[in-house]
C-alpha cells in the first residue's frame, strides 16, 4: 500500500465518522468526540500528501527547466540565453504555459504584472523583444517538459487501468494554421470546394482516455498520413498498453508495430475494408480469430520499416450498436476466457474521451488562435498548451477522486468541469513555478477548494447527433481580443 492509499483510506475514514457521529458536548459522548479528535488529527497529515505530492511533481519540473542541460538542449545557438536579460529561458517557457490568447503586448504586460506583483500592468518588455526571444527557443523543450511530467504522474499517482492495461487511445485531427507564405508551405492546404484554400496542419495524440492525460503530441504537415504519425506515438507503448483506433488505422504493418512493442490493440475497422472482415460480417459469428496475411502495399510497408511479414492472429468481434448499426473490432485480445465477448460492448467506446479532448483543445483553450506566423511559433504555441492542459489534468487529478466518492451518494456520478479548471489556472500555473515549496502547497490547496466545487453531472445515456457542418470560430493575430 502506497502513500496515496493511505492518505485516501484515513480521508475516507474521516469522512465517515464525520457523517455518522454527532459533534455532541455532554459528558455521556465524549468519548466520541475524542474518536473524532484523534482522527482529524491524524488525517491532516494525509491530506496534506496529496498537495506535498503534488508540489514535488511542480518543483521536478522547475528543477528541469532551471538545468543547464536542459537549457543547452533547447536553444539553437550557445550564445542564445547568456546575458541577462528579462526575459530569460525560464521566464519565456513559463509566459509560452500560461494559456495565452490575447495580444502580444497584453499578453507580456499582464505577465510582468503577475510576477512583479503589480497593481496595474507596466511596461517592462516589448512584443518584438518576445519575437527575437521566442527564436532561440526549441519548441521541443515543451515536449521534454510532458514527459517528464508523465513520469511523475505515473510514479506519484494510482491510475486507472482496464483489466490491469494502460488504455490509449490514438487518433488525429486537423488544425488551421496563420495565412503565411512560409507557415503555407511547410503545413500544405486544404482546398475546399468554394472559398481560397486554407493551411491546414494535422495533429495527432497519444491519450490517456481513463486518466484524461496525453502521453504524446504530434503537430506535422498536412500531408503527412495519420498511420505514420500514429506510428511514431508507439515508441511510448509498452507491455502493459492497450492501443484503441478508429476506423481509419488498421493496417497490417501498423499492427505489427503495436505487437513488436508487447502492447495489444482494438480498433474498429469499417465491413468493406478488408476481405477478411466482410466475410466475417456476412457470417452472422459473434467472433472469430482468424490468420491476418499482409497485402502486397502491406508487405511492401513491412520491408520498408523492417518488420516481419508473418501472419497475425486477430480477434474480430461483432457489436450490435442501439441504434441497429453492427460495429466490427480487430483486437489482438485472444484470449476469450480473459477477455468475454461481452466486455468489447464498453471497451471501444472508452476512446471517446481522446475526441471530447479536441473539443478541449480547440473550442476550451483555443488551440487555433496562435500567438504568431512563424512556422517555428505554431510548433511551440502547440506543445506548450498541451503540456498546460496535462500539468491542470495531473493537479486536478486528486481532486477528481475526491468529487468521485462526494458523489457516491447522490443521483449522479460528478466529475470535475475542466473547462472551469484550465481557467482557473491562468496566472496560478505561472505562480506555481515562481513560489517557493510552501507557496506551491498554499496555491494548490486554493486550486482544490475550487475544482472540487466546481463539479458537473455524469448523465449516462444521453446522446447528440453529430454536427457535421459547424461555423469554426476564426483567429487573426492582427485582431486579438482585448480581454
Amino acid at each position: 500500500m502506497d502513500h496515496f492509499d493511505i492518505a485516501e483510506n484515513m480521508t475516507n475514514m474521516y469522512n465517515k465518522i464525520n457523517i455518522t457521529i454527532p459533534y455532541r458536548f455532554d459528558s455521556n459522548h465524549i468519548l466520541e468526540k475524542i474518536c473524532l479528535q484523534i482522527i482529524k488529527v491524524a488525517v491532516l497529515p494525509a491530506q496534506k500528501m496529496f498537495f506535498q505530492v503534488c508540489a514535488k511533481i511542480v518543483e521536478n519540473i522547475k528543477e528541469i527547466i532551471h538545468s543547464n542541460h536542459f537549457l543547452s538542449r533547447h536553444r539553437f545557438s550557445e550564445k542564445d540565453f547568456t546575458r541577462d536579460r528579462k526575459l530569460p529561458f525560464s521566464r519565456l517557457i513559463y509566459h509560452f504555459i500560461n494559456f495565452n490568447k490575447r495580444a502580444y503586448q497584453d499578453e507580456l504586460d499582464s505577465f510582468f504584472k503577475l510576477i512583479n506583483n503589480l497593481e496595474i500592468d507596466e511596461r517592462e518588455v516589448t512584443k518584438g523583444a518576445l519575437s527575437i526571444a521566442r527564436q532561440k527557443l526549441k519548441y521541443e523543450a515543451f515536449i521534454e517538459l510532458n514527459r517528464h511530467l508523465n513520469a511523475q504522474f505515473y510514479l506519484h499517482f494510482k491510475t486507472e487501468t482496464w483489466n490491469g492495461y494502460n488504455l490509449y487511445g490514438i487518433d488525429g485531427s486537423t488544425l488551421r494554421v496563420p495565412k503565411d507564405t512560409k507557415t503555407t508551405d511547410h503545413f500544405g492546404t486544404w482546398k475546399p470546394k468554394n472559398g481560397e484554400p486554407c493551411p491546414i496542419a494535422r495533429i495527432s495524440q497519444m491519450f490517456d482516455v481513463l486518466n484524461k492525460v496525453t502521453l504524446d503530441a504530434v503537430i506535422s504537415p498536412k500531408e503527412t498520413g495519420e498511420r505514420e504519425l500514429a506510428a511514431e506515438h508507439l515508441a511510448l507503448a509498452g507491455k502493459d498498453d492497450l492501443i484503441l483506433l478508429d476506423r481509419g488505422y488498421p493496417a497490417f504493418w501498423l499492427f505489427k508495430m503495436i505487437l513488436l512493442k508487447q502492447a495489444n490493440f482494438c480498433a474498429r475497422v469499417p465491413i468493406t475494408k478488408w476481405k477478411r472482415v466482410h466475410e466475417f460480417y456476412q457470417s452472422g459469428k459473434a467472433e472469430d480469430i482468424v490468420l491476418i496475411h499482409p497485402s502486397y502495399p502491406a508487405t511492401r510497408k513491412c520491408h520498408e520499416l523492417g518488420l516481419d511479414k508473418n501472419p497475425i492472429p486477430i480477434r474480430f468481434v461483432r457489436v450490435e450498436l442501439e441504434n441497429g448499426e453492427t460495429e466490427i473490432l480487430m483486437t489482438s485480445l485472444t484470449d476469450i476466457d480473459r477477455f468475454p465477448h461481452c466486455v468489447f460492448d464498453d471497451l471501444y467506446h472508452l476512446r471517446w474521451p481522446v475526441e471530447e479532448d479536441y473539443k478541449t483543445m480547440k473550442c476550451r483553450m483555443e488551440a487555433e488562435n496562435f500567438s504568431g506566423k512563424s512556422v517555428l511559433s505554431v510548433y511551440q504555441d502547440f506543445h506548450a498548451k498541451v503540456f498546460s492542459k496535462n500539468l491542470t489534468a495531473v493537479l486536478a487529478f486528486p481532486a477528481n477522486k475526491t468529487i468521485e466518492k462526494q458523489s457516491a451518494q447522490k443521483r449522479y456520478v460528478y466529475q470535475l468541469n475542466f473547462t472551469q479548471a484550465l481557467s482557473r489556472m491562468k496566472d496560478a500555473i505561472v505562480l506555481l513555478f515562481l513560489k517557493p515549496g510552501s507557496g506551491i502547497v498554499n496555491i494548490l490547496k486554493k486550486l482544490n477548494n475550487l475544482f472540487v466545487k466546481t463539479i458537473e453531472p455524469i448523465r449516462p445515456g444521453r446522446k447528440y447527433p453529430r454536427k457535421s457542418r459547424v461555423q469554426k470560430k476564426g483567429f487573426y493575430v492582427s485582431y486579438k481580443p482585448i480581454r
